[in-house]
């Protein structure tokens, strides 16, 4: 076999082996499993946070006390949803802006349920006694507020009031902006005759795992924070085990901010997480007595004084993780590396800037399909120099093979002579034999990180290009058995064992372009490599086919991109590339076969 299929080879085989790697650490989409009902409520855990001079409360299960609680509407222009006044609580809230399916009345996505509901979720607010006052005696998980507020929007925040009876009042204002950033502000005023030191603290309680838990190794899902600039992330299956029995010391992941941070839970295209002001204890960590995910930011503890007072603000962000929105937080509102919540990946020097440009295409061009393809072009472009070099040194090899065959002939089974005679031969014509394999290698984290920016960023989601094509984030909806979609009839469930084998549309281009970039060579005569060659796109075929439909696309229009410019620079140096014949002899081959 000559060396330029050689090269081939070894550049289709090591894509194929990274494909295949791909494939089983992150598997094709799947339609998501029905929620199931919990038959039964576990009790609440929620705990005041504690530290060295903070005690730690235990408080039993809520769900009746929080049925029974007055609420006050929540409405913004993106939210919707209620909070109770059993603790302040922030526990019911849906996005308006985004819909669990792309099919006409789907319901819009519900983010927090309150406690008594399936996979209760919400965010709590209290004061931990620390000295000179009863743990009783300061507002926790059953704090009953009151307030002469009926709503909360972005022009009217809400104020909660709690007066223990003992000299301490506690006041807390709650404010919300148009996105989807929840400010808490609590003050306490300190009526009586002696000194109190009492810690805030902020605290996420998820009952449960997500329903909807994707599991893939590709994406993050459980715990997220950011702690003096360094990003720590904890799926849920590892967060650390704590124990309620009073005998045992409850271990939990707890990290000491100095300067700024936020901790939180963030799922695929979600997230809710606490921000405070300026420095505070970081504590992640499972009541594994109720079933029970845990966050918590605990912010030094305030000694107010016998007739003063002391204000303390925190930031709660419940919502969808939107790029502009984000970034927006982190430069405006000055939430310390906020971008970072999503889940850029290993690759992340490429994946940013992958996604800032498909982004800011996508902004002029309006269509997220035709700006993965224009996306396409300039990473061709880029990689132009390189693919040049290649390409030409591939067209060189070319014409080298008359002298070759001639190598070949003299040398015989010398095959020492034969390796000999070939590298004098590639110095004098100064060809590298390896060039060929060069495209490939800066494809593969290209690859990888488009890949993650398909899959892992919210813009991608439910985004259409035109057609049966709604969903770029899914894999191709059509299918061969109704014709890719000209027929009547539906098509199998997208991501399901059916659908891969009755393929669609666009993963069958994706085998024909891979095919078409084969034929601007001729087969090798080997009959195990050519066997290898003629299986290779059809097999990528069906493995990609269960993947995002973007990500189908991306690799559609590289192939297609490749093919012309590997062409146009073959016959640039004098090569020309017989695609037409190479074809036909491929089914000359089969029928001889037959």
């Amino acid at each position: 076999m000559d060396d330029q299929n050689k090269n081939l080879l070894l550049a289709t085989g090591l894509s194929f082996a990274v494909m295949l790697a791909w494939f089983a650490i992150a598997p094709p989409q799947t339609a998501p499993p029905p929620e199931q009902a919990q038959t039964e409520t576990a009790p609440v855990a929620a705990t005041a946070p504690g530290t060295a001079d903070v005690n730690t409360n235990i408080a039993s299960g809520n769900a009746q006390a929080v049925a029974e609680a007055s609420r006050i509407t929540i409405s913004t222009p993106r939210l919707e949803g209620s909070l109770s006044l059993l603790a302040g609580r922030i526990d019911d809230l849906r996005l308006k802006d985004y819909t669990e399916t792309i099919k006409e009345g789907s319901e819009i996505v519900t983010l927090l349920s309150p406690e008594g509901s399936d996979n209760a979720y919400y965010g709590i607010n209290g004061w931990a006694a620390a000295s000179g006052v009863d743990p009783a005696d300061v507002p926790g998980p059953t704090t009953l507020w009151s307030t002469k507020s009926t709503q909360l929007t972005p022009t009217s925040p809400v104020t909660l009031i709690w007066d223990n009876g003992k000299g301490l009042a506690f006041q807390r204002v709650i404010s919300v902006d148009e996105n989807f950033m929840f400010s808490v502000e609590q003050t306490v005023q300190n009526n009586g005759s002696a000194a109190v030191a009492l810690a805030p603290y902020g605290q996420i309680a998820r009952h449960g795992e997500p329903p909807n838990l994707k599991g893939f190794f590709i994406l993050h899902e459980g715990m997220v924070r950011m702690s003096d600039g360094e990003l720590n992330e904890t799926k849920y299956d590892n967060m650390p085990e704590f124990d309620i029995n009073p005998k045992e010391r409850a271990p939990a992941d707890v990290v000491q901010v100095a300067e700024g941070g936020w901790i939180g839970f963030t799922d695929h295209y979600w997230m809710t997480t606490i921000v405070p002001q300026g420095a505070f204890k970081s504590v992640a960590k499972y009541d594994i007595n109720n079933d029970v995910y845990l966050t918590e930011a605990v912010q030094p503890t305030q000694t107010i004084e016998a007739g003063a007072s002391t204000t303390v603000t925190s930031q709660f962000f419940a919502g969808a993780k939107e790029w502009e929105v984000i970034r927006s937080y982190q430069r405006d509102k000055g939430v310390d590396r906020f971008v970072d919540s999503i889940d850029w990946g290993w690759f992340y020097f490429l994946t940013k800037p992958i996604f800032w440009l498909l982004h800011t295409m996508n902004g002029f061009i309006g269509n997220m399909g035709w700006s993965i393809i224009c996306l396409t072009l300039v990473i061709k472009a880029l990689l132009l120099p390189l693919a040049y070099k290649s390409y030409v040194s591939m067209a060189r090899m070319k014409e080298l093979q008359p002298e070759m065959e001639k190598l070949k002939e003299r040398a015989g089974d010398d095959r020492q002579k034969m390796q000999q005679g070939m590298m004098e031969l590639y110095k004098k014509n100064k060809v590298n034999p390896a060039a060929g394999c060069l495209p490939i290698l800066p494809q593969i984290p290209i690859f990888f990180s488009l890949y993650k920016v398909i899959f892992v960023t919210l813009e991608l989601r439910h985004a259409s290009w035109f057609g049966p094509f709604q969903d770029l984030s899914a894999p191709d909806p059509t299918s061969i058995m109704n014709l890719f979609g000209l027929l009547p009839w539906g098509a199998p469930e997208p991501g399901s064992i059916v659908a891969l084998i009755l393929i669609g549309i666009l993963p069958l281009l994706l085998g024909i372009s891979m095919w078409m970039q084969q034929k601007l060579n001729p087969a090798p005569t080997d009959p195990t490599q050519a066997m290898i060659f003629a299986w290779m796109p059809w097999v990528f075929m069906f493995m990609l086919g269960g993947f995002a439909s973007g990500l189908v696309v991306y690799w559609i229009a590289n192939n297609t991109i490749t093919f012309i410019q590997q062409y146009s620079i073959m016959r640039s140096q004098g090569v020309k590339p017989d695609v037409f014949g190479n074809i036909t002899s491929t089914f000359k081959r089969s029928k001889k076969k037959s």
